[in-house]
């Protein structure tokens, strides 16, 4: 199993997950980062750490994000890898109650 980083992430971008993970299984792209599923080794520390609760266990992920599960696997392979905790955007405080952000993410 692995954790997900879900739509919540988009144009937010907050590192505090990256700073926790034992495995640096996070991977940054450049308005959202991802879990690479076969790094994450499940120990949902990084879960709590996320400001907007963009994370997801892989059986707790909500139906309509379904589509992240394959992003995170496809985007952490051409994404690079983070490991350590960088300022969020300027902006991440406007956008971290917009819910519809799949259309802003860039690859």
């Amino acid at each position: 199993m692995t954790f997900v980083v879900a739509e919540g992430c988009i144009k937010c971008k907050h590192t505090d997950c990256v700073e926790v993970c034992p495995v640096d299984c996070f991977y940054e792209g450049p308005n959202m980062l991802v879990i690479h599923p076969d790094e994450c080794i499940d120990c949902a520390l990084c879960e709590p750490e996320c400001p907007v609760d963009a994370i997801f266990s892989e059986d707790e992920l909500p139906d309509d994000q379904q589509e992240f599960l394959e992003l995170n696997a496809e985007l952490a392979e051409v994404w690079p890898n983070i490991t350590e905790i960088k300022p969020a955007p300027d902006d991440a405080k406007e956008w971290a109650e917009i819910k519809v952000k799949r259309q802003l993410l860039e690859r």
